[in-house]
C-alpha cells in the first residue's frame, strides 16, 4: 500500500493532521492546561523521568517518523482548534503487519466522543490504506475512560502486562486491547472502507 506524508484525515468537522510549528503556542497552552490531567498516563523516559522534549524536537521527530512511515503522530483538530492528539506507532510491516495506538483529548473536550472518533479514524486508515492487519492499544488498569475508547471501538481485551511502559516517573502495568481487520464485517465498509468508524457511527 502506498504511504502518504504529510497525512490528512477528516470525518466532518474533525481533523487528523500533523504538527505544524505555527501550533506551537496553541499546542503547550493545551499541554499545559491538561497537564495534570495527562500525567498519570503519559509515557516517560526512565533515565529522565521528568524531562519532556522540546516543540522543535516533537515537530521534527513526528515529520521524520511520518516522512518514512515507522510512526503517525497527528493532533486532532475540531472546529479549527487543537483537541488532542492521536499516535500509532511503531508501524510494522511483513509477517507482523500491526501498529500500536495511542490517544489523548483536552480535558474540556472529555466526553464529547472526540477520541473514539480519533482513534476509529487512525485505525480504519491502517487497515483500508496501509493494509496492516492488527491495531493493539496499552492501557493502564486504572485508566477507565481511555478503556471505554477501546471498547467503544470492538477492541477485545487480551491481556495483563507486568510493568509494560514507564509512566509518570515508574514502571507501569497495563491491560492490552486489539482489532483485526478481518473482525470489521464487511457490510460496515464505506466507500473509502472506513468500517470502524462507520460502525461507530450506527452505534452512536
Amino acid at each position: 500500500m502506498p504511504h502518504v506524508w504529510p497525512l490528512d484525515l477528516r470525518d466532518g468537522d474533525l481533523r487528523l493532521r500533523p504538527l505544524r510549528r505555527r501550533d506551537r503556542r496553541e499546542y503547550l497552552a493545551l499541554r499545559e492546561r491538561n497537564r495534570d490531567w495527562l500525567l498519570p498516563w503519559d509515557a516517560t523516559d526512565p533515565a529522565h523521568p521528568h524531562l519532556r522534549p522540546p516543540f522543535s524536537a516533537l515537530v521534527r521527530w513526528n515529520r521524520r517518523q511520518g516522512r518514512s512511515g515507522t510512526a503517525l503522530n497527528l493532533v486532532i483538530v475540531v472546529d479549527g482548534a487543537l483537541a488532542g492528539q492521536v499516535s500509532l506507532g511503531p508501524i510494522l510491516h511483513g509477517a507482523q503487519s500491526t501498529a500500536t495506538l495511542g490517544y489523548w483529548v483536552d480535558s474540556a473536550r472529555a466526553g464529547q466522543g472526540i477520541a473514539p472518533r480519533a482513534a476509529a479514524l487512525m485505525i480504519d486508515h491502517c487497515f483500508a490504506e496501509l493494509g496492516l492487519h492488527r491495531v493493539d492499544v496499552a492501557i493502564r488498569p486504572e485508566n477507565s475512560a481511555s478503556r471505554r475508547v477501546a471498547e467503544k471501538l470492538h477492541m477485545r481485551e487480551e491481556g495483563f502486562h507486568r510493568g509494560l511502559i514507564h509512566v509518570d516517573g515508574a514502571w507501569r502495568d497495563h491491560v492490552s486491547y486489539a482489532l483485526t481487520a478481518e473482525e470489521i464485517p464487511g457490510h460496515l465498509r464505506d466507500a473509502s472502507g472506513r468500517g470502524v468508524l462507520e460502525r461507530l457511527r450506527r452505534e452512536r
